[in-house]
């Protein structure tokens, strides 16, 4: 049966689309715009909220196979969809991690089995994430892999990164940089400055992510490839992003919500729940990464969702794992720190939530044009909620905003055409 959604107001800035009309889908694709329903379709009346394309989040830790403690690929799916998620990209640091054709599919196989989010997958630049040689990319890229990366761990061997680059080129797939040079944040629990020094606490230096951005940048151009640099959080890495695409290299950058709105400030109440890699930086890094957001910069914002049972983030600071969930907070975080203060607009924050995403992992979303898969997010901008454990999808349960107000959030989530949400 067609479906019609009426009455609400759509932004898409693929078509520079941001007014109210309608939007009918049928097959499981966008079939027309701007038109009354049809006689017998199903309505659904989006009045006073915002209809656009289906959110994507390309950076998410979906945990399965190996750590279904934390996550699963069923659970971590439903988390997205109430998110507002239709699509999400999922990391390879599984166990065993993404290295093979056998995992790539056993991915796939799973999120077809959960019926929930679209699922693309990331694989391992190296084998077994080792950093020491490369994986199969191109039999990796060929069973559906959209990315490489050895996230959670930064490849630090710059000639293996260099033949990466290379690779990639082959196959015009990204290669996904978690920067950070490992021997400047060994032992590290938080973010190096005065707050750490009065906590008595080891500090992971900015420098860290600052000279492997910087690194990545250098092999991106000799070899023309294309780097997308992972969680953002200096005002260095944010300053050389800038100056390599004035140079029109072929970088993107993404951020996550806790890196825009949290500081090292946080990790004075010992809560593990503040501690993440990059850690939360002090207020200086935080100015300059919102205005990275909003000059361009940067060019996504993504959750880094990285579910941990409650156990393991129980243990002292120094020894409870890096990562917090985020799958579904994120929307709601943006929009009640960045759309509600005037710091982005609708259309900017659509942008580096569902377009941008799809045009750095070339797939084919992020778009209400017709004839499009029939992904959708619909919002209601005004619905408040107070954060807490127990409203969570996800198996996990370690978010930094436990107990903040939070407005604004997925009302309606179709995927092609199917209502999920």
């Amino acid at each position: 049966m067609p479906l019609s959604i009426i009455n609400g107001h759509i932004i898409d800035p693929s078509r520079q689309v941001d007014r109210v009309c309608n939007l009918r889908v049928h097959e499981g694709k966008i079939v027309a715009f701007d038109v009354p329903a049809g006689d017998g379709d199903a309505i659904f009346d989006a009045a006073d909220k915002i209809v656009v394309p289906g959110l994507i989040d390309m950076h998410v830790h979906l945990r399965e196979p190996g750590r279904e403690e934390d996550e699963t690929i069923e659970t971590g799916t439903k988390a997205a969809i109430h998110g507002g998620f239709t699509s999400i990209a999922c990391c390879p640091n599984t166990i065993p991690p993404v290295d093979s054709q056998a995992i790539v599919e056993f991915i796939q196989q799973q999120a077809a089995r959960s019926k929930n989010c679209n699922v693309y997958v990331i694989c391992c630049i190296s084998k077994n994430r080792e950093g020491k040689e490369l994986a199969e990319l191109g039999q990796l890229f060929e069973a559906g892999a959209v990315a490489c990366s050895d996230d959670g761990s930064p490849v630090e061997d710059a000639e293996l990164t260099r033949r990466a680059f290379e690779y990639c080129l082959m196959f015009d797939k990204p290669l996904l940089s978690h920067p950070e040079i490992t021997s400047l944040t060994k032992s590290g629990v938080m973010h190096e400055g005065m707050v750490s020094l009065l906590l008595g606490l080891r500090g992971m230096p900015v420098a860290a992510e600052d000279v492997m951005v910087a690194q990545d940048i250098t092999l991106a151009e000799i070899t023309g490839g294309r780097l997308h640099v992972m969680h953002v959080s200096t005002e260095g890495a944010v300053s050389a992003i800038r100056r390599a695409k004035q140079r029109g290299i072929r970088v993107t950058a993404e951020i996550t919500p806790h890196h825009l709105t949290l500081t090292d400030e946080m990790l004075k109440s010992f809560d593990s729940n503040f501690k993440m890699s990059p850690p939360l930086r002090s207020r200086e890094h935080v100015e300059a990464c919102i205005e990275g957001l909003r000059d361009g910069t940067i060019d996504v914002i993504a959750s880094d969702h990285a579910p941990h049972a409650a156990e393991k983030k129980m243990r002292e600071l120094d020894q409870a794992p890096f990562g917090v969930i985020g799958l579904e907070t994120t929307l709601s975080v943006i929009i009640t720190k960045l759309i509600r203060t005037g710091i982005l607009d609708w259309t900017t924050v659509v942008e580096k939530m569902s377009l941008n995403p799809a045009k750095i992992l070339n797939i084919p979303k992020g778009t209400l044009q017709i004839g499009a898969d029939a992904d959708i997010t619909i919002i209601d901008p005004e619905v408040s909620r107070t954060v807490n454990a127990t409203g969570f999808h996800s198996k996990s349960k370690n978010s930094p905003y436990l107990g903040w107000e939070l407005f604004g959030n997925a009302a309606a989530v179709f995927v092609a055409g199917q209502r999920r949400l």
